[in-house]
């Protein structure tokens, strides 16, 4: 099983408290003789905007000399697991969570934006001093 990224706690617990139930930690993902681990993977089944939406969350925690080197990383890993996901759960959206201060610094130059929409990558941006949510992009 593969080790919990640093931030994997405080994303954790803003789903939590923005109402969603953590079904798998981690969430493996399997295919022939390919077994990976997403993060984490949560249903929201209570009265709410994303009501009975399934969820699959893959942490990044960008802490590296490098952010396009992460983000190398990450963009790799995403695509792997959207595509083995859409063979027995095409109904389960995965988001990459990743901090405020990464998305402000690093995620809002031009070709990272276009990166992001080409390959349709979905974020989930947290506080993660306040283990909150600041925003979900689709």
């Amino acid at each position: 099983m593969p080790a919990k990224d640093l931030y994997h706690d405080a994303v954790k617990n803003a789903l939590i408290k923005n109402g969603w139930i953590i079904t798998a930690d981690p969430y493996p993902i399997k295919y022939a003789e390919v077994k990976l681990f997403a993060d984490l993977a949560g249903e929201k089944t209570i009265a709410a905007t994303r009501q009975g939406q399934k969820i699959v969350i893959e942490i990044k925690s960008f802490l590296s000399r490098s952010p396009m080197r992460d983000f190398e990383t990450a963009l790799g890993q995403y695509l792997i697991y959207k595509a083995l996901l859409t063979i027995d759960h095409p109904e389960q959206k995965l988001y990459l969570a990743i901090g405020q201060k990464i998305y402000e610094d690093f995620f809002q130059q031009v070709a990272i934006k276009f990166i992001v929409d080409k390959y349709q990558v979905l974020l989930l941006i947290i506080d993660l001093q306040q283990e909150e949510i600041i925003q979900w992009i689709n």
